[in-house]
């Protein structure tokens, strides 16, 4: 599980990132993210940690099969929330190849996704 204040679980903060953010998609997923645009020279910080959200839909598979892609990629997430930088919102829609993917190539599309995004090293 995400610590609460890591999860994004509002729908206008899911909307928010899905149609404003910038998206990667891989094979096994697509991620939205929606960085916060850093402040002037001494500036507050933002309020919020790195934050994700999932959506799994019912193309992925019966109910099981989007449980285990949930816990897996929620497993996946959380220690690359850590390195993201404050303020920054990820959403994760899982695609359908992730049904038979292993927890490797999911993390694989994960870190080349938010490379891509220029997110992380």
């Amino acid at each position: 599980m995400l610590p609460r204040d890591r999860r994004i679980t509002r729908p206008q903060d899911f909307r928010h990132v899905l149609r404003r953010g910038r998206r990667a998609g891989r094979r096994h997923l697509v991620v939205h993210a929606v960085v916060a645009p850093p402040g002037p020279a001494g500036s507050v910080p933002p309020v919020h940690p790195a934050r994700a959200g999932l959506v799994v839909g019912r193309a992925v598979g019966p109910a099981v099969t989007r449980h285990r892609v949930s816990r897996r990629l929620r497993h996946l997430l959380r220690p690359r929330l850590e390195v993201l930088p404050a303020g920054t919102q990820l959403v994760v829609r899982a695609q359908p190849a992730a049904a038979d993917a292993t927890s490797a190539q999911l993390g694989d599309d994960l870190d080349a996704a938010l490379a891509r995004l220029r997110l992380t090293d």
